[in-house]
């Protein structure tokens, strides 16, 4: 009796030194220019002509700031504030959210109030760049706005996800444009340098790459749009 053959010679190419340091250019190459241009990927700032602007209340003043700026400079008729509620120890014992401090904010700085309008996030366990999302295509609803187009004001890195999560709130018959704020504690040209940098790209990558490949928005309308499909505790930040 023949056992059959379970194993065969067969030639191996495998590179030469000179072939690794090849590759090795290559690939610092590659590290290189993805290191310039992932700030910018994650930092967009495509604005669609919008009339309406929201902004993101969690943000620093300084990037507020900035917010003001763009309105003015725009040709914008109003905004919105968003964020859910501040902690206890933020909000001195009094319960707020980012959304009215960023629109008290801003009214004291100069942007006129009869303009900006706050729309809370209540606390959840949903996404909360969704969520505030959410609440603000429903505010514009019950008020009786039909709006084509806004554009969001968001902060540095976290701005490519703020655009993804508002797309996917508003669906493809608003036009969904994205401002991003410049980082006021790194330089986004050299953001590897400083560890605040780092630690904003990887993340804000991170996260980006998860809500692309693993979060599914709810029904419009559901319980689960608002609330979320985990019954746990919610931290409360941006």
């Amino acid at each position: 009796m023949r056992w059959p053959v379970l194993a065969r010679r067969q030639a191996l190419w495998v590179p030469t030194l000179w072939g690794w340091a090849l590759a090795f250019i290559f690939l610092a190459a590659a590290c290189v220019l993805v290191g310039q241009k992932i700030h910018s990927f994650l930092a967009p700032d495509q604005p669609v002509g919008a009339r309406l602007l929201v902004v993101e209340g969690w943000m620093a003043p300084e990037q507020l700031d900035q917010a003001i700026a763009r309105f003015r400079d725009g040709s914008y008729g109003s905004l919105i504030t968003t964020g859910g509620p501040v902690s206890a120890d933020l909000a001195r014992n009094t319960p707020t959210s980012y959304a009215d401090l960023a629109r008290a904010y801003l009214v004291q700085h100069g942007i006129p109030s009869s303009a900006v309008i706050a729309v809370p996030a209540p606390a959840s366990a949903q996404e909360r760049t969704y969520l505030s999302a959410v609440m603000v295509r429903l505010w514009l609803a019950q008020s009786g706005n039909t709006i084509e187009a806004l554009d969001v004001f968001s902060a540095g890195v976290h701005s490519r996800r703020t655009w993804t999560l508002y797309r996917m709130a508003f669906g493809p018959k608003v036009g969904v444009g994205i401002l991003a704020a410049r980082p006021i504690d790194y330089d986004p040209d050299a953001w590897w340098k400083t560890s605040t940098g780092a630690k904003s790209v990887i993340s804000e990558a991170i996260s980006w790459i998860w809500t692309k490949l693993f979060f599914q928005p709810p029904a419009q309308g559901s319980h689960e749009e608002k609330w979320g499909l985990a019954q746990q505790p919610v931290q409360n930040a941006k």
